[in-house]
Formats: structure tokens, C-alpha cells, sequence
């Protein structure tokens, strides 16, 4: 069964870029309620469980680089059909195949610097989600 839930970070390069307010912008006019939301740094430690599913991956060194360099930005959001809803508001991994309109489309730089990440199931989101908000931070 799905879920009305979601999980999003912006990424180092959004924040340093100075896109928080336009991509929380572009979330809640797409229809998003944001129900957690904080400013916060991934260790390099935290990096690499967060993405210890592609730890075999020949990006993972650089991906676990890159997501502890700066701040983030880490939200739940809410809606229905939230996972497809907002895989299709992010847009593409490489923001030269996105489309007009989306996240990636407006702020990313590159396939590997594109702004923001999105869950990709249901399965995900609620580990993501846990994984930097404790229960009473969820409203």
C-alpha cells in the first residue's frame, strides 16, 4: 500500500548555491505539505550509511565526498501519491534530460551535483525519513 509520504534532502551544491527558498517554493506549490524539516550536515560517517546501498558503486567515494562537504537541507513532505508526485517535480538525475519545470531542470549543475534527492519507494522514504528525524520531529 502506498503512502502519502516522501523524503527529500537538498544537496550541498543546492544550499551553496543559495536555492533553499526557490526549491521549497517550487515543493509547496507543487502541491506539498512539509511535515519535518531541518538545516543540518552530514559526517562522512552519516554519508556513507546513508548510502551504504551503493557502497559497491564506483561513484560511492565521491557521492559520500560530496554530501558531507556542506550543509543539507532535510524534509518530509506530504501528499497524495507523494513518491511519484515528487519524483516527477525533481525531474531527471541528469538535469540536460529533465524537463521544463523541474527541480533539477532550474538548479542542478551536473548529473553527479543535481541539487536535490528524491525517494524512489515508499520502502525508502520512511528509512530516509528515520533516518534524520526522530518521531516527535514529524508533524
Amino acid at each position: 500500500m502506498a503512502t502519502n509520504r516522501t523524503f527529500t534532502m537538498i544537496k550541498p551544491d543546492g544550499v551553496e548555491n543559495g536555492h533553499i527558498g526557490g526549491i521549497l517554493n517550487m515543493i509547496t506549490e507543487g502541491g506539498f505539505k512539509i511535515v519535518a524539516l531541518k538545516l543540518t550536515q552530514l559526517t562522512v560517517a552519516d554519508a556513507q550509511a546513508f548510502y551504504a546501498v551503493h557502497a559497491a558503486r564506483p561513484f560511492y567515494g565521491e557521492l559520500v565526498d560530496f554530501m558531507s562537504r556542506g550543509p543539507i537541507v532535510a524534509a518530509i513532505l506530504e501528499k497524495q501519491n507523494a513518491i511519484e508526485d515528487f519524483r516527477t517535480l525533481i525531474g531527471a538525475t541528469n538535469p540536460a534530460d529533465a524537463t521544463e519545470g523541474t527541480i533539477r531542470k532550474k538548479y542542478a549543475t551536473s548529473i553527479g551535483e543535481n541539487a536535490v534527492h528524491g525517494s524512489d519507494s515508499d520502502e525508502n522514504a520512511a528509512i530516509e525519513s528515520a533516518f534524520h528525524f526522530a518521531g516527535r520531529d514529524q508533524f
